[in-house]
């Protein structure tokens, strides 16, 4: 396929998916917002799209005026029946599209931390174990698009995973992040972790995690592309 993804600052990059696609003879771009980029033709002519995350509010247009050319960008790729898949701020980006609500959660959720599976995403091709520790790093949630299936909740926020059909999937948050994204993270984004808060980890704690969280996150991941690259 014909795999296209969107970064919106130079510390979140593909991940773990970058090397999962490859090992299975995808092609690959990338339209570098953060860098002046602009989505071309490779991103109109994609089968599967790719939104990571970042820093920023999907409602920053003034700050990051590319974000509007982004928006109309997913919204063409959903149309046109392309695989999309969104990360954290790309699960925001993809919700808006759709029709949902963007606000802030009542906590920031920044750290390893359970996410569970509900009853009414059981059904789907993406559905969740009972329960998986994986990397948050979120300030902002979202309210469920018109016809979406809600897949995941977690004790600091109950909007974590979203399917649309079989081919639009929404993740609020970090499967794809192993040590040196995390720490990249960490270190980048260090200035989100003063004060602390209920659900908000330090640090050490968030880098010390990825040898106990990160190999079964990086297996959902894996079994969450699968189901995607399947996707009739």
């Amino acid at each position: 396929m014909k795999v296209h993804w969107f970064q919106h600052v130079e510390f979140e990059g593909l991940g773990l998916i970058e090397a999962w696609l490859r090992a299975r003879g995808h092609d690959m771009s990338v339209t570098r917002w953060w860098a002046g980029e602009v989505a071309g033709a490779q991103a109109e002519a994609c089968d599967w799209l790719i939104v990571m995350g970042g820093p920023m509010n999907i409602y920053q247009h003034r700050d990051f005026p590319w974000l509007v050319a982004e928006k109309a960008a997913i919204a063409a790729a959903v149309a046109r029946g392309a695989r999309v898949l969104g990360v954290c701020l790309g699960a925001q980006l993809i919700a808006d599209v759709l029709g949902g609500k963007v606000m802030q959660n009542p906590e920031r959720e920044i750290g390893w931390w359970p996410v569970r599976a509900v009853a009414e995403g059981a059904g789907s091709r993406y559905a969740f174990p009972d329960e998986v520790t994986v990397l948050h790093w979120h300030g902002d949630t979202f309210t469920l698009p018109p016809g979406a299936v809600r897949l995941a909740e977690s004790e600091g926020c109950a909007q974590q995973a979203f399917a649309m059909g079989e081919r639009v999937l929404g993740l609020q948050f970090h499967l794809e992040m192993g040590g040196a994204a995390v720490a990249g993270i960490a270190d980048a984004c260090a200035d989100e972790l003063a004060g602390g808060g209920r659900w908000v980890q330090t640090a050490e704690t968030i880098k010390a995690g990825v040898s106990e969280y990160a190999p079964d996150a990086s297996k959902f991941l894996a079994r969450l592309l699968a189901a995607m690259e399947r996707a009739e």
